[in-house]
This record gives structure tokens, C-alpha cells and sequence, in this order.
């Protein structure tokens, strides 16, 4: 575990002998707990000794505000989408106890697969059939999120609904200022061009808002599979062309400068993967719904992006975090702006 996101493992088995004694099974030996290393939101950790494989969640040290590090709103969302039958790990119990770890936190079943980033893995077949397959599996997915009755699940209060584009335009904006450690004047330009050009909303859905192949664990036997939906912090109500922005944003096509490559998602640049262009009209295919607007959602989905960057680029400086990573994203802040101003100035959202 990094320094500063130690968790006693101690104490987390002591509250599950007298919250969830189930999950602890009939074994003697103490609980272990490792990190996932990769993510850059709430911290994630593997635990070991319990009667089954499970993953612990829980906010950042420092930061607690908003619904992305409110870990006990995504157990709610996890409880929810499980009990629909939709392909989410299931949650096994949440605590809001501080005194236990520090923060609230709950506790989900691991789900074994393989996630992918920037290649395949190593001796997996993978050519172009299969990753053409995958890109139609991860579109059908994310239609298939879109078209979920909300209210049926009981998920009706995650959001404001109606207003969902403007509300997010000026929300980010605001979130720029606040994490503003420097200035970056590609960024208020493009907040400018975002509220100027912003179209009313395109119906309103069940929105992921971080949907992307490393949040998507992959049958091992299978890679076009998926077996699980990772990382509910963000998901809300609203509107569903924003999400397709976020998820256009994440995705990299193999001409793209080799910085933008270098994010460490490089799987959508494998022979047989959609352009983002081809990607849009996938969706619009199999959704039935009119993408009138696809440069502002790739727009919205880099701005996002950038000023997610820059919240991890303040965290560090500001000392709430010890992690190296986070330092570096600066550079990452700078290459989104940029990919953003081309986007808005060619007026396509291919090559920047």
C-alpha cells in the first residue's frame, strides 16, 4: 500500500466480526489487504483471508466532497444495477462508521477477468475480428446502460434530469477554477466556446460517466465478454450524449500525437477498433438515437478530462496525496487542451 493510504486491516476485520461475520468464514487467519495501484479516484484494495475474494473502496484522504468520492452513493448505485441482473460485481456491505478506517467504505466481490489498457494480454490471441467484436460488445453495453428505467430501479434521485447539459458545462467550469493551480488559457477558451455552443438535451438516462475498456473486466476466455461494469462513483442522471463524450475522450486512434497515446489507452488503436467517427455512428445505430452534436460531446468529454487531470495535479501540490503519479499530469492537462481547441477549430472529431 502506498504511504499515507495504509489501512488497518485489523480493524476492518474486527467491525466485519460484528457487522458481516458471513464474510469472514470460518478461517482463524488475520485479514490482508493489498492495493490496486492503477486507479487515480477512490482508493481500491484487494482483500485477502476472507470467505471470499473481495475489493475494498473508499475515498482519497482529503477529499470528500461531491458524489464521485461519496463511496457510500456508488454501494447504493452497485445494489441497485445487481439486483436488475446487470453485469456489476455485487455488493457485500458498506460502513459509515470513520472510526473503523478512517472513511466510509463498502465492501464488493472481485470479479476475475482481464481488464485491458494499452495492449492485450501477453499470448492472447487478439486480431482485428476480435477486437471489431469488443468494440461492438463495449457499444452494446453502453446502449444498453442508456436504456435502463431508472425509476424502475429506483435511481431516479441520482440526478436533476432535465437541464443535465448546462448544469455539467458551468459545473466543470467551476471545477477548473477551483483546482486551478496555474493558468492554462486553452481551457478558458474552451469553457467560452462550450457555453456558447452548448444544444439542449437529447433525452435523459441512467449515465456511467467514466465508461471506458479499463473500467470493463473481460471473460479470460473470452475477450469479447464482458463480466463486469467497474467504477459507479460518477454515475448520475442526465443527459446520455455527454456520456458518449466522456467515453469519446478515452478514445485514441492510432495516428493521434504519441502523447495522447502515451495515456495508457492504447487498446482502441489496435487493428479492427472503430474510429471515434466510426464509434459515434455505431452508437447511433444501435441506440436509435440522433448524435446531432458529436464535436460538442468530444469537446465536453476532453474538457472533462483535462479538469479531472488538473483536480489530481492540485491534490498533489495541495499535499493530499504522496503519490508521484499525480504529479506528472500536468503535461496531460496541457495535451487535452490542445486536443480540444482542434477539435472545436476543424469542426471533426478525428486526428487533433
Amino acid at each position: 500500500m502506498r504511504p499515507g493510504e495504509v489501512l488497518d486491516a485489523a480493524s476492518l476485520t474486527a467491525w466485519l466480526h460484528a457487522a458481516a461475520p458471513h464474510l469472514l468464514g470460518t478461517g482463524h487467519d488475520p485479514l490482508r489487504l493489498t492495493q490496486f495501484m492503477s486507479g487515480f479516484s477512490n482508493l481500491t484494495y484487494r482483500v485477502h483471508g476472507a470467505a471470499r475474494p473481495m475489493v475494498l473502496r473508499r475515498p482519497p484522504r482529503g477529499e470528500r466532497e461531491g458524489a464521485a468520492h461519496d463511496v457510500l452513493r456508488e454501494h447504493r448505485v452497485l445494489a441497485a444495477l445487481y439486483a436488475a441482473g446487470l453485469q456489476v460485481p455485487q455488493p457485500l456491505a458498506a460502513c459509515d462508521d470513520e472510526s473503523v478506517l478512517g472513511a466510509p467504505f463498502y465492501l464488493m466481490t472481485y470479479v476475475d477477468g482481464v481488464i485491458l489498457r494499452a495492449a492485450p494480454p501477453e499470448g492472447a490471441h487478439f486480431d482485428a475480428s476480435i477486437a471489431a467484436r469488443l468494440a461492438d460488445a463495449f457499444v452494446d453495453e453502453l446502449v444498453a446502460l442508456h436504456r435502463l428505467d431508472v425509476a424502475s430501479l429506483g435511481l431516479a434521485g441520482l440526478g436533476r434530469g432535465a437541464g443535465y447539459v448546462e448544469r455539467q458545462v458551468r459545473g466543470w467550469t467551476a471545477r477548473w477554477e477551483k483546482a486551478r493551480t496555474r493558468d492554462v488559457p486553452r481551457l478558458d477558451a474552451i469553457a467560452a466556446w462550450l457555453e456558447a455552443n452548448r444544444p439542449d438535451d437529447a433525452g435523459v438516462s441512467l449515465l456511467h460517466n467514466d465508461f471506458k475498456f479499463d473500467n470493463l473486466v473481460l471473460d479470460r476466455a473470452d475477450l469479447t465478454r464482458v463480466c463486469a461494469i467497474l467504477d459507479w462513483e460518477m454515475a448520475t442522471v442526465g443527459c446520455p450524449m455527454l456520456d458518449l463524450g466522456t467515453t469519446l475522450a478515452y478514445w485514441i486512434e492510432p495516428d493521434d500525437p504519441p502523447l495522447l497515446r502515451a495515456l495508457g489507452l492504447g487498446i482502441t488503436t489496435h487493428p479492427g477498433m472503430p474510429s471515434r467517427h466510426e464509434l459515434v455512428m455505431r452508437y447511433a445505430e444501435r441506440s436509435g438515437r440522433d448524435v446531432a452534436h458529436p464535436v460538442f460531446c468530444h469537446v465536453y468529454g476532453v474538457f472533462k478530462l483535462a479538469i479531472v487531470a488538473q483536480q489530481l495535479v492540485a491534490r498533489f501540490e495541495r499535499g493530499l496525496t504522496s503519490d508521484p503519479r499525480f504529479a506528472r499530469l500536468g503535461e496531460a492537462v496541457e495535451l487535452l487542451s490542445r486536443v480540444a481547441v482542434a477539435s472545436i477549430d476543424s469542426g471533426r472529431i478525428g486526428r487533433p
